[in-house]
């Protein structure tokens, strides 16, 4: 199985202040990793790297074996690597069904359009009854729900959420998890960075967690550690 998405000893940040350091880790195609590891240590500036919003300052980002490093944020979405950011950024004003076919910008997404659409509204059944409905009357759930459809909307081959569950209460967090597992088995390769790191197995095979912009401990689905030992990892610190 193939490499998708490798990410080769990046360091990246925001002006002078560093935030990832050397950091590395691999997709497969058809594969799904996770993130998770204590808030402000990286991972959402990770995504943003990885999707072209930050310029790394060494390393590099392959795609596809195509190095993307220095490509716009347009260009890698034009080529399937999508992000779904944290906080749902939607236009609160605009319809549904509006919102995902304006998101279907790019030449591959117009083509796939229609298909793309009827998967979305068959993924989240709320968002086909509520086509003329103003995204910003919509509930935390459900503007998730439409945030995800969006980067549907752009075919991607790679789909990253950041928190997709966040402040959901734990229907809508299981419902939205059968939603993002539907995804995987259809063959959109994901990174996911969330917090329960035990939801995060049920959705990966593959976990990173990462702490001060470095990859501090690997974690695969088949030998996954108890709850206890989760719970060490988050508060007592790197693990030898």
């Amino acid at each position: 199985m193939s490499i998708l998405l490798d990410v080769a000893d990046v360091t990246a940040g925001y002006g002078n202040t560093t935030v990832l350091r050397g950091i590395s880790l691999t997709l497969k195609e058809g594969k799904s990793i996770g993130l998770f590891g204590p808030n402000g240590h990286g991972k959402t500036t990770l995504l943003h790297t990885i999707s072209g919003l930050i310029r790394p300052s060494s390393g590099t980002i392959h795609y596809m074996q195509r190095d993307i490093s220095g490509e716009s944020s347009a260009n890698i979405v034009a080529k399937g690597l999508v992000h779904s950011p944290q906080g749902n950024t939607l236009f609160g004003d605009m319809g549904i069904s509006e919102t995902l076919e304006l998101a279907a910008f790019t030449p591959r997404a117009r083509t796939d359009k229609n298909l793309n659409l009827d998967y979305v509204y068959k993924l989240f059944p709320r968002l086909s009854e509520r086509k003329k409905q103003l995204a910003k009357t919509l509930s935390g759930g459900e503007r998730q729900m439409l945030s995800i459809g969006c980067a549907i909307m752009c075919s991607p081959k790679i789909l990253m959420l950041d928190e997709p569950t966040l402040g959901l209460s734990p229907r809508l967090k299981k419902e939205l998890g059968q939603a993002i597992s539907k995804i995987s088995l259809n063959g959109i390769s994901m990174i996911i960075v969330e917090q329960d790191v035990e939801f995060l197995l049920s959705l990966t095979q593959r976990l990173y967690m990462i702490e001060h912009g470095e990859v501090v401990r690997e974690i695969d689905r088949t030998d996954a550690p108890a709850h206890e030992e989760i719970m060490q990892l988050y508060f007592g610190g790197k693990q030898t």
